[in-house]
């Protein structure tokens, strides 16, 4: 088994990656660093402790999951992979593209994984736009469109993700999920434009943006607020037969808050009500329908992980891919957008 050391016990660290540790049979989860007592009922057989240090000095550790504040992902990776052991970051992998470059670097000299928490990549409506996407039913893709938006005006109560820093903003932070899924499906952009800005009263961080991305004929735009009160579709892809529409949000995180677990039934599983919409041409013929929507699977990130682990099965999540998403971050917020 991979033995397992989780470093904070927020919402990521407890609810978003503990549950899949807890159920994979491969893994075993050994300690967490939190100054929170963990519930005996959900944690019988992990220890709490209270540094970092506590898990990069026991031999016993072989991967270490960096849960904690976006400003402390470079550093903490970084003595992780000095320790000589595997590490799993959450997004984003750290402020700089430069500084996710070394952390690769080092990883590679030193024959270890990085591997990027980048769940959204298994989200159940994105499976399904991959899906209808590779079915060829929209014809050649034109134009896709993704909105990652919320309605949160008040200030965020963990000061941290409102405190300013280099990793901190919506960029980092949801714009990491609709700019990783755009990649995965097209590729590294040929162009890329947009503005990250301020909405919300008081706030010291950027919390909305609009990305333009080209990749070839395909043009895509991304969009974020946390000001928004009425939801639109999450998605919207067109291309030269048809279109397709989608609505409503992954239900994987609500799952796992609620406490219901990745391996029970019904975990994943979106209500029909959201059941995307489509409307094409085939062969002269006008169809419209629905598209059940895929059920979502971010415990294929920690299988994956765990085969990398143990057998040098290639991570789905590619280092290039990170990179390009760096990039990205870059010509953003500095205007360049470098090889």
């Amino acid at each position: 088994m991979i033995n397992v050391g989780i470093v904070g016990f927020g919402l990521s660290g407890r609810y978003l990656q503990a549950p899949f540790f807890l159920t994979n049979p491969k893994f075993n989860l050994q300690k967490i660093v939190t100054s929170q007592d963990l519930p005996r009922h959900t944690f019988p057989d992990t220890e709490r402790v209270s540094s970092i240090d506590d898990l990069l000095t026991d031999p016993a550790i072989h991967l270490i999951s960096i849960c904690s504040p976006n400003s402390t992902h470079f550093e903490y990776a970084k003595r992780v992979l000095e320790a000589g052991k595997h590490v799993l970051i959450e997004k984003p992998i750290s402020a700089r593209l430069d500084q996710a470059v070394e952390l690769y670097k080092l990883a590679n000299k030193r024959g270890l994984t990085v591997c990027v928490f980048q769940n959204r990549r298994f989200d159940s409506d994105f499976l399904t736009v991959q899906k209808v996407i590779k079915s060829g039913i929209l014809g050649e893709i034109l134009s896709y469109e993704a909105h990652f938006d919320r309605y949160k005006p008040i200030l965020n109560t963990k000061t941290w993700k409102e405190a300013p820093s280099e990793a901190n903003g919506i960029l980092y932070d949801l714009g990491a999920h609709l700019i990783d899924q755009a990649i995965v499906l097209f590729g590294k952009p040929d162009t890329c434009f947009g503005e990250v800005f301020t909405q919300r009263d008081n706030s010291d961080i950027d919390d909305a943006f609009n990305l333009n991305l080209g990749f070839g004929k395909v043009k895509v735009n991304l969009k974020s607020s946390l000001l928004v009160k009425d939801l639109g579709p999450k998605y919207r892809v067109h291309g030269t037969l048809g279109s397709f529409t989608k609505y409503g949000m992954d239900v994987q995180e609500d799952h796992l808050v609620s406490g219901l677990y990745p391996v029970q039934p019904g975990f994943g599983v979106e209500s029909s009500a959201f059941y995307g919409t489509f409307k094409t041409s085939f062969n002269g013929l006008e169809m419209n329908g629905t598209i059940e929507t895929l059920s979502g699977n971010w415990a294929y990130l920690f299988d994956n992980l765990a085969d990398n682990l143990q057998s040098g099965t290639p991570l789905t999540i590619q280092p290039e891919q990170i990179l390009n998403q760096m990039a990205i971050y870059e010509r953003i917020k500095y205007g360049d957008f470098g090889e």
